[in-house]
């Protein structure tokens, strides 16, 4: 019987500002899996981690692995934590597949779609930051085969400024980035925009009716979604729906727990669990059928590495109902270098889920070894989502 040999963690530098995290677990039958816990500018925080949760789990079989993890939001390690156990159930799962020689998907559930549409987040490919650059970038991710686009144009609003009356500029040119990348994909293509929790009430609803011609899919984030704020999200949630806009949110959420608080409160149209953190396959489709039975919409969180993509399509793929996922475009060339032709291609704005054994992509470890931690600045949830 195959046992845990090692698990060990692997960072990639992609970019000045990003940093993939894996973990890899290798098992006695020389079989291994990947799974990912980015979390940029925790990673030492990550390796430590990954010895604490990981290392127990040597000796035992991926069964007995899997269940061992047990994510939780009140883990003393945080979100931290919560990813090293998230990116341990990634790779585990996919073990499990392996030994039975099938999709990962198919150790899920039963396949519900081959192929799930996703939309291209052109954020950090815009390092022109004005509203011709998002339009460029936008009309780059339309001409590769996208319908869909989100952007995240309100650089340096904070809370605090905005309650201040400091934000109003910050907030005009994001608003005529918006504009800008509506007029370069057109009137049918879905945009999305994402707040990173920048605004108070006020703002988020003013923006909103800033935003109104632009014809949003949904508004994402616009505030942290703790209890204090719950009150605001619902009228902001009120707002947005009078306009046709949906809100989404939820992606630093974790465990099955947590997403139920925000399903049952109504505080959300979009439910977008990340893999990294949420804690792993089948916490992310328990939240995903939970998500379907309230009537709320399921789109995986998914701005990271080739992973984190292909983990979260075998999900999406199977569960009962399934929105959009997420990818991060053009953000650096080692994306496709690190998986290559194994990654799956995007025909008419949808990716299909992989049939091949496991996973279905292997990541190059040389081109992973010629790109070694590098500090990053930490992300945007670190600063604001307080």
């Amino acid at each position: 019987m195959s046992t845990i040999a090692s698990v060990t963690a692997v960072a990639f530098n992609v970019s000045p500002k990003t940093n993939w995290f894996f973990i890899l677990i290798q098992m006695s039958d020389g079989s291994r899996a990947w799974g990912e816990a980015s979390l940029n500018g925790w990673e030492t925080a990550l390796q430590t981690a990954t010895q604490l949760h990981g290392q127990p789990l040597v000796g035992m079989t991926a069964e007995a692995a899997i269940a061992q993890l047990r994510p939780s939001a009140m883990l003393p390690g945080g979100l931290v934590s919560n990813a090293v156990l998230s990116a341990l159930a990634q790779a585990l799962w996919t073990i499990r597949a392996g030994q039975e020689a099938v999709p990962l998907h198919a150790v899920l559930a039963p396949l519900q779609r081959k192929a799930i549409s996703v939309y291209a987040n052109i954020n950090r490919a815009t390092v022109d930051r004005t509203p011709a650059g998002f339009a460029a970038t936008a009309q780059r991710a339309a001409a590769a085969g996208f319908l869909g686009f989100k952007a995240a144009p309100f650089d340096g609003v904070t809370p605090a400024a905005c309650a201040a009356g400091e934000a109003d500029q910050l907030i005009r040119h994001g608003v005529d980035c918006l504009y800008a990348i509506r007029e370069a994909v057109g009137p049918q293509a879905r945009l999305m925009v994402d707040c990173h929790w920048r605004f108070d009430e006020k703002s988020a609803l003013d923006v909103l009716d800033q935003l109104q011609d632009v014809g949003l899919h949904w508004f994402e984030c616009p505030l942290a979604e703790t209890y204090d704020n719950w009150d605001s999200l619902r009228k902001i949630k009120a707002h947005a729906n009078e306009q046709n806009v949906l809100i989404a949110a939820a992606e630093t959420q974790v465990g099955v727990a947590s997403f139920e608080m925000q399903i049952r409160e109504k505080l959300l149209d979009v439910i977008m669990p990340d893999i990294k953190y949420c804690g792993g396959p089948a916490h992310m489709l328990a939240i995903a059928e939970m998500a379907a039975a309230h009537d709320i919409l399921f789109a995986p969180h998914n701005p990271t590495g080739p992973v984190c993509t292909v983990a979260s399509l075998h999900v999406a793929c199977v569960a009962s109902k399934a929105h959009m996922l997420e990818l991060q475009f053009e953000e650096s060339p080692l994306y496709d270098a690190l998986v290559g032709q194994q990654h799956p291609t995007l025909e008419k704005g949808k990716y299909h889920v992989p049939n091949r054994t496991g996973l279905g992509v292997e990541p190059d470890m040389q081109l992973i070894s010629a790109h070694p931690f590098k500090p990053v600045p930490f992300g945007i949830e670190t600063l604001l989502a307080v």
